[in-house]
């Protein structure tokens, strides 16, 4: 049974979170603390398989106690779990940039959290942050990245074989993932020869500031795709959280198209759609990237792409993974041309599609 410890500071929403955590036979709230303050000291005297954090406490909040747990350097598997919205997204990000591991976005009153939903989706998450690796300090894109990137784009440019060929980068992610792109898309040189289009498992609201992030750091564009979007190389177009995103043909140009429905394998935005969309595109060739995630999506979206498309399949090796499932169920399938450390994905990429 995994040990959680569960950090919040009101007494009902304590209650109501434990008994969620402790219907599921997997999990057992063994401890509670009312701040970070609390949180911080237990967290120094026992070791944890997950912790549920709060960010908007008295005395300690949580993006307080996790840099705490950076600089005191005490390891944790780490779940936001907060009503924030001012500024969610944002804080959200922040987190994740601390440490977190993946969050839930909980109702403004505890009742609402009772519902079967929420439930489904806070254990799901809980799951797959039990299971995850502890994280890593993030390291900050540096100018020796810089140097690598140019390194690569300078043998690819003077490579004496030349890249044809009309292609697009497609990658899936989910845990882990906003991390995992920070050592990606950076890397990526601004004249890519290729759109990128990219399916990160995430609520609405929340996809549009990963954006912004990630394009505050990269040379290459990044943006959440809206309805309607032509695909341009040297761009990176993040799915909209809470929608299906399909590549569709219109006016001769591949562009973005959003379609409501359910989940499938039990996420929307979900990465198979996006990777069957492609299989009427214009596209001669796909670079499917799949990173860090719970779950198989991404397997059989690829599976059906080789069934039309001639495809190239890169997958983040499981030692750099904080979830070793996507990565790991689109190498059992088969499907998988290349296993790379993710710190290598972004050269990767790079020689396999050209620079203009």
């Amino acid at each position: 049974m995994r040990k959680i410890l569960l950090i919040d500071d009101s007494a009902l929403m304590r209650t109501v979170l434990s008994d969620i955590i402790n219907s599921d036979s997997r999990f057992q709230v063994v401890d509670k603390a009312k701040d970070g303050i609390e949180g911080l000291e237990l967290l120094k005297k026992n070791t944890y398989d997950a912790v549920v954090l709060d960010i908007n406490m008295p005395r300690m909040d949580g993006i307080t106690m996790l840099k705490e747990l950076q600089k005191q350097k005490i390891k944790a598997k780490v779940m936001m779990a907060s009503t924030d919205t001012k500024e969610g997204a944002k804080v959200t990000m922040d987190c994740l940039d601390l440490g977190a591991l993946d969050f839930v976005h909980k109702p403004d009153r505890a009742s609402e959290c009772r519902g079967e939903d929420f439930a489904k989706h806070f254990i799901n998450t809980l799951a797959a942050v039990a299971e995850s690796r502890a994280p890593v300090p993030l390291k900050a894109f540096s100018i020796e990245d810089v140097k690598e990137t140019k390194k690569v784009v300078e043998l690819v440019s003077k490579s004496g074989s030349k890249i044809t060929g009309n292609k697009i980068v497609a990658i899936a992610s989910s845990t882990g993932g906003p991390r995992a792109l920070q050592s990606v898309i950076p890397k990526l040189p601004k004249n890519l020869r290729t759109p990128v289009v990219l399916v990160q498992h995430m609520p609405e609201g929340f996809t549009a500031s990963l954006a912004e992030r990630l394009d505050s750091l990269s040379e290459v564009k990044v943006k959440e795709a809206a309805e309607g979007d032509v695909l341009a190389p040297g761009t990176v177009y993040i799915s909209r959280g809470g929608k299906h995103m399909h590549i569709v043909k219109s006016g001769g140009k591949s562009t973005i198209h959003y379609m409501d429905g359910p989940t499938r394998e039990g996420v929307r935005p979900c990465a198979n759609f996006m990777y069957e969309s492609l299989m009427e595109s214009d596209y001669d060739e796909i670079c499917c990237v799949v990173l860090t995630g719970m779950g198989a999506d991404g397997t059989e979206g690829i599976k059906n792409l080789k069934s039309k498309k001639k495809v190239f399949v890169i997958g983040q090796e499981e030692s750099t993974c904080t979830v070793y499932g996507m990565p790991k169920a689109v190498a059992t399938a088969g499907l998988v041309n290349q296993v790379v450390k993710l710190e290598n994905v972004a050269q990767e990429i790079i020689m396999h599609v050209g620079v203009n």
